[in-house]
């Protein structure tokens, strides 16, 4: 896939079947939204093709969401790209143990050079892929 990455970039991204089918569910839900009889399940249904129809244009437009190389790391959202180089980063690996589950987060922390500091958290469903490895791949890219 060109997804306009430069040549040795590695980029995560929300995974395909994952955006497909929250679109999938936000067509349902819109579907649901018609089909209903009453004013409150309509509220509902509404409400709920909203979220997933946002949910899933932010998984579209967001593709590759983390994109790494020699030079640093570029983001994508929803509004923009932003581009950091590794001089101004500190990426870390949070876990944390919830419903007998240990759940790992990688978190940058950013102090740009205008001083503004960021502090970007990613979750495995953001980069399709464990965050531990994605934070070895980092953590090797900023050795370089």
């Amino acid at each position: 896939m060109n997804d306009g990455s430069p040549a040795g970039a590695r980029c995560w991204s929300p995974p395909a079947a994952v955006v497909g089918g929250g679109w999938l569910l936000a067509a349902g839900a819109l579907t649901w939204v018609f089909l209903a009889r009453d004013t409150p399940t309509q509220v509902f249904a509404t409400v709920a093709a909203v979220l997933l129809g946002f949910a899933a244009l932010y998984g579209t437009v967001a593709r590759p969401r983390l994109t790494a190389d020699a030079g640093g790391i570029t983001v994508r959202g929803l509004t923009g790209t932003r581009s950091w180089s590794w001089a101004e980063l500190t990426p870390r690996l949070h876990s944390a143990r919830r419903f007998g589950r240990t759940n790992a987060v990688l978190e940058i922390d950013v102090l740009a050079r205008d001083g503004a500091e960021t502090l970007l958290v990613f979750t495995r469903l953001d980069l399709g892929a464990d965050p531990v490895d994605v934070a070895a791949v980092l953590t090797g890219l900023a050795a370089q």
